[in-house]
């Protein structure tokens, strides 16, 4: 499993030690991932996300997981993000038309 935010994508960056003696060596900077469930209401379900607090704030923000994945562009959606959004459309449509 990849050290990516499903919603964000940040994921692992490096870097390096720097001692008092100025040495140095490689160290990783590894993303606070939390597995977190996720509330859809147009798949009536909940979503289970590997996302950062920084990515659930920014859900939070947007109104929710389906509004947050249906105004953000695709260009800026992880690929998670975008097999997510497909579902979610889908599922607006198909209960759009079951209404109508």
């Amino acid at each position: 499993m990849t050290r990516r935010c499903e919603i964000t994508g940040k994921s692992v960056l490096t870097g390096n030690n720097v001692s008092h003696a100025n040495n140095k060596s490689r160290r990783r900077f590894l993303p606070n991932l939390q597995d977190s469930s996720v509330q859809s209401e147009a798949l009536g379900h909940s979503v289970r996300l590997r996302v950062t607090p920084r990515g659930l704030s920014t859900i939070e923000h947007k109104g929710g997981l389906d509004a947050f994945l249906l105004t953000t562009p695709n260009r800026k959606l992880t690929d998670e993000a975008l097999t997510l959004k497909r579902r979610v459309i889908k599922a607006a449509a198909k209960r759009e038309a079951k209404s109508a």
